[in-house]
């Protein structure tokens, strides 16, 4: 019997094997949670022109040195400029132009006094305190110059980036497109809510848990259900299913006994079915059908998205273009004894607590676990915000002592 495969070496088998994700154009609008597959060049600078931080009074500052509540200066109120307005006369000195937030500064003008340090008077204006140049002046180009690259290819687009784009100018973006992902669960155990169960069946969840993870993503996921441990109806349904599929995942029939109806199908399909040194997720596969990848899961719920975790998500991340696809790890100490299985990394569920603020006694975060180690302890997985990571060579980790926690939040 060949020696299972490392966590590394079957994470990095799966990212190979994915492709990575299309190309294609939206509208700005529909381009949240995607990934910029182009750099971004600024149409116009940011802001394009220099305009008043401040609803207020354009103004030269050398005819306002020495203003104070004491003594006001009062000046002429030359022009209204508004918003939007784009024929503002120049502002002569010894005048005043009133003037709103965003408005384009007229030309003479260097400064701004603001509303609150004056009468605001429309005709003529008593102005109760100086202001240097530049004061409340946002100044053409100091956010982003025209020209300039605004946004680079492998930038997450959430409401700041896409404001930014609209802003320089673009209606439409470059992004990755979502990958096709084909999900199937097998067992002809499984049942689909709401039939009663009869003894010995069990509701249909992984399929669920895999296309919400998938679609959180961005991915476009199709889910065929409860598919009967019989290889003939597996294959008919895969063929009929995977026609447009980028990727297909599949859960259950990968284990060493019998009726493992996935692994007596694709053994002789180009797949290639291992152990990888890992507890829970130990049975795996992956390869390609009919030149379409496909990444064959275990059965049990815990061990689905744990693998999920640990080859799937990473993977699915590089293929979309994503910069960084690693969930942090943080070390933290844990708050009760721990055993694991020797030559095994194991992943237990836990919840895991930052530290205090600095200064306030503890730098060091704390974690304990949540439920046993269990593959179909699937109730302590919703209680869970980590997996704790103990390392193959390691069997017992005593209580205080630090481990590796992978955030999952």
């Amino acid at each position: 019997m060949s020696q299972p495969l490392s966590v590394a070496e079957y994470k990095a088998t799966v990212a190979a094997l994915l492709p990575a994700a299309r190309t294609v154009t939206l509208p700005v609008e529909e381009c949240h949670g995607r990934v910029l597959a182009e750099d971004v060049t600024a149409g116009v600078s940011l802001p394009p022109f220099d305009n008043s931080a401040m609803d207020g009074y354009a103004v030269w500052a050398a005819d306002v040195a020495g203003a104070s509540e004491r003594a006001p200066i009062e000046l002429p109120v030359a022009a209204d400029i508004p918003a939007g307005r784009t024929d503002g006369p120049p502002l002569e000195p010894g005048t005043a132009h009133r003037i709103m937030t965003g408005a384009p500064m007229p030309d003479g003008a260097d400064t701004i006094v603001k509303v609150e340090d004056t009468d605001g008077g429309t005709e003529r204006v008593r102005l109760f305190a100086a202001a240097e140049v530049g004061k409340s002046v946002r100044r053409a180009g100091e956010d982003v110059a025209g020209g300039a690259i605004a946004l680079r290819a492998g930038t997450l687009l959430g409401a700041a980036q896409l404001g930014l784009a609209a802003a320089t100018g673009r209606d439409a973006l470059a992004v990755k497109a979502g990958l096709r992902v084909l999900v199937l669960s097998t067992g002809s155990e499984l049942v689909l809510p709401p039939d009663p169960l009869r003894h010995g069946q069990i509701y249909e969840s992984n399929a669920i848990m895999l296309a919400a993870a998938m679609r959180a993503l961005g991915c476009e996921v199709d889910v065929v259900r409860s598919v009967a441990d019989d290889v003939g109806t597996f294959r008919e349904i895969l063929a009929k299913h995977s026609e447009h599929a980028d990727l297909i995942v599949t859960s259950g029939g990968v284990s060493a006994g019998a009726y493992e109806v996935v692994k007596d199908a694709l053994t002789s399909e180009g797949v290639r079915f291992t152990k990888v040194a890992m507890q829970p997720g130990g049975p795996q596969g992956c390869g390609t059908v009919a030149g379409t990848p496909i990444v064959t899961l275990p059965g049990n719920p815990v061990s689905v998205l744990v693998s999920y975790e640990v080859f799937l998500r990473p993977a699915l991340l590089t293929a979309l273009g994503h910069a960084h696809v690693d969930r942090p790890v943080v070390r933290a100490q844990l708050l009760e004894p721990l055993a694991a299985p020797a030559g095994k990394r194991q992943f237990r569920r836990g919840f895991y607590t930052p530290p205090v603020a600095p200064g306030a006694g503890s730098v060091t975060g704390t974690v304990g676990p949540r439920g046993g180690p269990g593959s179909h302890l699937l109730a302590a997985f919703t209680q869970a915000n980590c997996l704790i990571v103990i390392d193959e060579d390691t069997t017992e980790v005593a209580e205080g002592a630090e481990v590796d926690v992978l955030l999952l939040s």
